[in-house]
Order: C-alpha cells, then structure tokens, then sequence
C-alpha cells in the first residue's frame, strides 16, 4: 500500500509539474522579435493583410513583427521557411488554406503540408474573380466563353500557383463550358495579373484584394466571382451560380499558420492575440477595403478539420476534371 501511495504521489506530481509548467511558456513569451513569413510576393492579398496583422500584433506582444515574403511552389517555400525556424511560436506563416487542401493534391511536394503545419487563424475570406485583359473584346462570361470556343487552343488564363482553387476553377470551367483554355502559373497574384493587364494572357481567377483597384480603374475586367453572393465591392459582377454554373462556388480564406510543435499555451496566447488584432478597427477596414469578407473566430481544432474536409472535397474535384499532377 505504501509503494502504491508514492507511486499514486509521484504521477500527481509530475501532472502538476506539467501543468504548472505549461502557463510558463506562454509567460516568457515573445522572448523576442516575431516573423510573419508571406507565401507570397509583395502587393497581393496575403501580404496586404499580413502587413496590417504585424503593426497590430508589434503593439500587442510588445516585439517587433518583421514581414518576410517567400513566394514560390504553391506556398511551399513559405512552409519549408517555416520548418526551417525554431518551433517556439516567434515564427508564423500567413498563407492560403489551398496551401493544405488543395496544393498536396495538385503537385508532386517534398513534405506533406497537412501533417508539418497547423491552422492558427483565419485572417479573411472570400470567393476568387474571373478577370479579363482590358483589350479582349469580351464583357460578359457569355462573351467570354464564345470568344474562348472562336480561338481554338489559343487561349490561356492565369493563376497565383498551380495547385490552387484560381488554377482548378479555370479547369472545372474548361470542362463545364466545354473549353481549351491553357493554364499558365505565376509565383503570386501581381505578376499573373501584370501579364493580363498588358494582354499577354487572357484571364485570369484572383482575389479582390489585388484586382479591385485595377478593376475600379478600367486595366481589368471582371466577368464573374465565386462567392455564394455577389460581392459587396462588385455588385454588378454576377456570381457564376447566377450564370449557371453553381460548382463554380469556392471561397478560400487567408490565415495564419504555425508547426503543430509549437506549444500549447504559446499556441492559444497568439491565438488570442490575432483574434485581438482582427477586432481592431484599422484590420477590419483593411479586409473590407481590400473587397474581403471578416473572418470566422475559429479555432485551431475546428480549422484543422475543416481543411481536412476540404482537402477531400478538392480531391474528388481534381479526380473529375482529370487533373494530372506536375
């Protein structure tokens, strides 16, 4: 009884070591600058909103918060970037969700991205926007579609990455529309929207973030979005539900990632401290300015299962397009 008792003692001791411990870890943190690594180039939406979430997370932790852009392989140079750093939190990776739902199923990838990274926060969502070049004589999808079937394997659209929702919704329409369209991937929303603005490439699905200020000033031309509803910065643009294609519906989010590593009490401290950040005035009206909706308050469990969900559902659609893997 006596050896059962010390040994009944010394598990409780050690739980309460454990547990004592845990709250430590997050009491010593941040010991030091934060980095936020950006999957993609300046000027897109990623690196817009992760700009913001710095100044805002700087002023919280008291740290400075340094932006260091790693575009490239459908965001997993951001990934290898952050597998790279200590796993002590002071590290984050602010990417698309596609990054672990869709990219793993669209490439052939040194490192499988759903077991070596971990959702920490949604930081906006929204639906993607068809856009044409200014000097293609097309304003309408219908229009679109027409002048794609009159130019027989002529046709090219851009993406942000191969892999990604803007690369296979350009696939699901080619096989629903009964087009040819090639896919030509760029390392991030500017330069694929640089090539459609001079008319090298056509088309191109991107977030608003980046193609609204060109939208609003005539060097793009927006066909149709992906958003159950119409965007509140484009309400003229019809959704592809509307025109008839109700598979087209996809909404991607942006958010903040970390190594499923790094430990629990830091984990729910940043947490909380994006959380705080997303409420501030100024991040709200970034997202909304940049033509995003706010994002959901979900956390990391309930976001991890989501994205495995959607990795399943990406799946099956690249299975029935007859997507080959690059």
């Amino acid at each position: 009884m006596v050896l059962r008792r010390n040994l009944l003692s010394s598990i409780v001791a050690l739980a309460l070591t454990g547990l004592v411990g845990s709250p430590a870890l997050a009491n010593d943190f941040p010991s030091k600058p934060l980095r936020i690594i950006v999957s993609a180039p300046a000027g897109g939406s990623s690196d817009t909103l992760s700009r913001g979430l710095a100044e805002l997370l700087s002023r919280q932790l008291g740290k400075p918060v340094v932006v260091d852009n790693k575009p490239g392989a459908g965001g997993i140079i951001g990934i290898q970037e952050l597998l790279k750093s200590p796993r002590d939190g002071h590290t984050m990776l602010v990417t698309v969700n596609g990054v672990l739902s869709e990219i793993p199923h669209a490439m052939k990838l040194p490192l499988d991205p759903m077991r070596e990274v971990y959702p920490l926060a949604e930081v906006a969502r929204t639906g993607l926007v068809l856009v044409a070049a200014p000097q293609l004589p097309v304003n309408s999808l219908a229009e679109a579609i027409a002048h794609v079937k009159n130019n027989p394997g002529k046709t090219s659209y851009a993406s942000y990455s191969a892999g990604t929702s803007a690369h296979t919704l350009g696939l699901e329409l080619n096989k629903l529309a009964g087009l040819d369209m090639l896919h030509v991937p760029f390392p991030g929303e500017a330069p694929a929207l640089t090539q459609v603005m001079g008319g090298q490439i056509p088309f191109s699905f991107n977030g608003p973030a980046a193609a609204l200020p060109l939208i609003k000033t005539g060097k793009l031309k927006a066909l149709a979005t992906t958003s159950p509803k119409r965007m509140r910065t484009l309400p003229d643009v019809p959704t592809f539900t509307e025109l008839g294609y109700p598979s087209l519906n996809e909404t991607v989010w942006i958010g903040a990632f970390i190594t499923p590593d790094v430990p629990v009490a830091v984990r729910n401290q940043l947490f909380d401290a994006v959380q705080a950040a997303l409420q501030d005035a100024s991040m709200k009206q970034r997202i909304l300015a940049s033509g995003m909706d706010l994002p959901h308050a979900t956390r990391p469990e309930e976001l991890y299962k989501s994205l495995q969900q959607a990795s399943t559902k990406h799946a099956a659609t690249l299975q029935q397009v007859g997507f080959k893997l690059e």
